[in-house]
């Protein structure tokens, strides 16, 4: 498809400018940092590229690998080396059954590494095994800074990301609607041991209480990585992840920087489904010409004080027929400052029907 035409009816422009001062302030973690959710761009930072252990929010990337691999109604029967694992613990007993679902709300509120165990096991059969697969979805993502080599994140000098990568992951992860719902949960009852009793389950993130639109996501701890969080938070269809590795005022640090975040960022919608309509010309059918339309909308998020939309409409210079309804005949590109932020397929309303004609076309013009 060849660009043609600045359209005048599409093209929008936004000037928004904000007076905002950068968000000056004490970070008590060695390493951190904000990220904007959709554009993983970096808002604050502090040692965001340097290797530092990550301890229990290696759990993020068990949930996603787990997610990834296997059916959340897979029942898991409890196997000896499931159990008596070092650190938090559900405290699962041998031959008791739980389902996938069950065990990763386990790893999530309550950071049992047994239930991680038991989970890796399931899907892979050990644990090297399954911190392969991690470190197999890590270089998906293109994170050339982590490395896991077990699925809870207890000390280990192979074992270590970077407060910008452990962002990305959680990003990713946040985009899985089974993941968002577990580490959005306050609370949760899974079976103790076939029926004995009812384990409950309270999500240690205490932010999900605390702090305005918290949605998630991990907290962690040992003596050697120091205080660990991510959290995840949403207002207005901004949805920013902040990461602290090593931070003695965690909850703080969190405040202050989502706080930041929030009045940098805003949700602009660029387009509603159908805002668009544009006639077109038809060649060779039963129409010259035949409406087209966006069927989707498009939302993006943006730093407020960096705003000048723009948008063209690209599309074949000749449509020919037959077109039918609902074929796609161009798209709308939305740029921010020149950069390209999104698009819109545009669609065909009608459908447009081919001529036959009996006589080729030289026999038509010259005949």
């Amino acid at each position: 498809m060849r660009k043609f035409a600045y359209i005048s009816c599409l093209l929008l422009v936004l000037a928004i400018a904000f007076s905002i001062s950068l968000c000056a302030m004490d970070i008590s973690a060695k390493g951190a940092v904000l990220i904007e959710a959709q554009s993983k761009d970096v808002i604050i930072g502090k040692n965001e590229n340097t290797t530092l252990p990550m301890a229990s929010t290696t759990k993020i990337m068990t949930a996603l690998v787990v997610l990834d691999s296997i059916d959340t109604s897979t029942v898991v029967k409890i196997e000896p080396c499931m159990t008596n694992i070092e650190g938090s613990s559900i405290y699962l007993h041998e031959g008791e059954e739980l389902t996938v679902s069950e065990l990763l709300y386990a790893l999530m509120l309550e950071s049992a590494n047994d239930a991680a165990v038991a989970l890796a096991y399931t899907v892979s059969g050990g644990i090297e095994a399954f911190a392969d697969l991690m470190n197999e979805k890590a270089s998906s993502l293109g994170l050339e800074n982590t490395h896991f080599t077990n699925p809870h994140g207890l000390d280990d000098k192979d074992h270590y990301t970077t407060p910008y990568e452990l962002g990305i992951i959680a990003a990713c992860a946040m985009e899985n609607p089974i993941f968002r719902e577990i580490v959005s949960t306050y609370k949760k009852t899974i079976p103790l041991n076939g029926g004995e009793g009812t384990r409950v389950l309270i999500n240690h993130n205490r932010l999900l209480r605390s702090y305005n639109g918290a949605i998630g996501i991990k907290t962690g701890f040992t003596k050697r990585c120091g205080r660990c969080l991510v959290s995840c938070a949403e207002r207005d269809g901004v949805t920013l992840i902040c990461v602290t590795l090593n931070a003695p005022n965690d909850w703080q640090d969190h405040t202050k920087m989502l706080d930041c975040g929030f009045t940098e960022y805003v949700n602009l919608e660029l387009a509603s489904p159908q805002d668009y309509t544009i006639k077109m010309n038809a060649i060779n059918g039963d129409k010259c010409s035949f409406l087209a339309t966006n069927l989707d909308g498009l939302n993006v998020t943006l730093k407020k004080d960096n705003i000048n939309i723009s948008a063209i409409f690209e599309a074949d210079r000749l449509i020919c027929a037959p077109i039918k309804k609902g074929d796609i005949i161009g798209k709308i590109v939305f740029y921010n400052n020149g950069d390209k932020i999104g698009s819109l397929d545009i669609t065909s309303k009608e459908q447009i029907n081919d001529i036959k004609y009996k006589k080729s076309i030289f026999e038509r013009l010259f005949g």
